[in-house]
């Protein structure tokens, strides 16, 4: 057998190669880092501020203002109520448009996606006067603006869930699911959403991160939600303003990481279990 002669050359390229790239890859992560970081870093520097030094008195108001603690709650609330009338509406939705009438696939995606292409405020026009038969009917309550908020979230949720089912042979596992008796609610509940679960956190902290940042409708429509609460404090105090923004990010981060952190893993169907008990 003819033997096989390694140019050194060529090694060395190789090697000059990867570590170049190990070079590019870690300035490329630093500069990242940089961006991200020193706006949070300059965010904590501002609120610390004091006229004879350091002080924390914006982060103990952070915790002690009833006004921020009101909006923060209202905001919680609100994502979670919001996240759960998404998933009930769309996993259901795009189970029937894939499995059961494929033709209206179409419609249903349109119909999804269309809030993206309006903006807020022409969105608020037109909800204003459908809010006013909302108030005599369920109340004046911030947490209305869940139906408006589960509107805004349906082009993305819509997307992730979708891209969930193309990952999945979701027609075979809904017929052998029917094969062995189950019903269509069971078929959704112990087959597809298991095996949908990486998609369905997707679209719960796409979901999460809409309701906590978002400003307009809320402020329009004269709800205190956080951001609202965050804009009018400013208007009184900026550190104080800068320290809930910069305390709600760090939370958002936290609570959209242990979101992700519960959605990994391997989903498996109840049927292969079952099969392999």
């Amino acid at each position: 057998m003819a033997s096989v002669v390694r140019s050194p050359v060529g090694a060395r390229s190789a090697r000059f190669s990867i570590s170049g790239y190990t070079v590019f890859r870690s300035l490329v992560l630093l500069l990242l880092a940089l961006y991200f970081l020193l706006p949070l870093f300059a965010m904590l520097e501002f609120s610390t501020r004091g006229i004879k030094g350091r002080s924390a008195y914006a982060w103990v108001s952070v915790v002690t203002d009833p006004d921020i603690a009101s909006g923060i709650r209202t905001s919680l609330e609100l994502a979670a109520i919001t996240v759960v009338l998404t998933l009930l509406l769309l996993v259901p939705t795009i189970t029937w448009a894939r499995l059961r009438v494929p033709r209206v696939r179409r419609i249903v995606e349109f119909t999804c996606l269309l809030p993206i292409a309006l903006p807020a405020i022409a969105l608020v026009a037109g909800i204003a006067r459908v809010y006013n038969t909302v108030y005599n009917l369920l109340g004046g309550s911030p947490l209305t603006l869940t139906f408006v908020y589960v509107i805004l979230a349906l082009p993305f949720a819509y997307r992730s869930i979708d891209a969930g089912f193309g990952a999945i042979d979701a027609q075979t596992l809904a017929e052998a699911a029917r094969t062995l008796g189950y019903s269509w609610p069971m078929v959704i509940a112990r087959v597809l959403v298991p095996n949908l679960r990486a998609a369905i956190m997707s679209a719960a902290v796409i979901t999460v991160a809409l309701v906590l940042g978002e400003f307009t409708i809320a402020s329009l429509l004269n709800f205190n939600t956080l951001q609202v609460v965050i804009n009018l404090v400013g208007k009184r105090d900026a550190e104080i303003s800068v320290a809930v923004s910069l305390a709600s990010l760090l939370f958002g981060f936290i609570l959209l990481l242990i979101i992700s952190i519960a959605g990994r893993g391997r989903s498996v169907s109840p049927l292969v279990a079952e099969d392999e008990s």
